[in-house]
């Protein structure tokens, strides 16, 4: 998919599901950009070029992926941690997913997708900080 091997989807999810949250633990979040950078960083596979379509799309299955890894344990969305550079918000298919995952209704407003976004990093800020 998306060019790459199983075995590297699964190498970037681990490792991105990491970062996220050490992201969470410091209470930050991060940029496409900064999560693209360490990734390749950290696992050595060649980075995503945002510049072509199709290597967004990878992204968004990437941090898609992430979701699903992660979610069983923490019922939340770890993807609300990345947000585009310059932008205070997540990107289309982090909405997408959360309506997939039934957290987030079909249609919903500006606003409460918004609200839907900050409680999510909140929440995600909140559950790594714990002692």
């Amino acid at each position: 998919m998306y060019g790459r091997s199983d075995e590297v989807w699964d190498q970037l999810t681990g490792a991105g599901l990491k970062f996220l949250i050490e992201r969470a633990q410091l209470r930050k979040v991060t940029t496409y950009t900064e999560m693209n950078f360490v990734l390749a960083r950290r696992t050595g596979v060649s980075g995503f070029d945002f510049e072509q379509a199709d290597e967004r799309a990878a992204m968004g299955h990437l941090l898609g992926r992430i979701v699903e890894r992660d979610y069983p344990e923490s019922k939340l969305m770890v993807s609300a941690l990345v947000h585009y550079l310059g932008a205070n918000d997540a990107g289309p298919g982090f909405y997408t997913l959360a309506q997939q995952l039934a957290l987030l209704p079909k249609g919903a407003s500006a606003t409460a997708r918004l609200e839907f976004w900050i409680g999510q990093v909140n929440s995600l800020h909140e559950l790594h900080t714990r002692s």
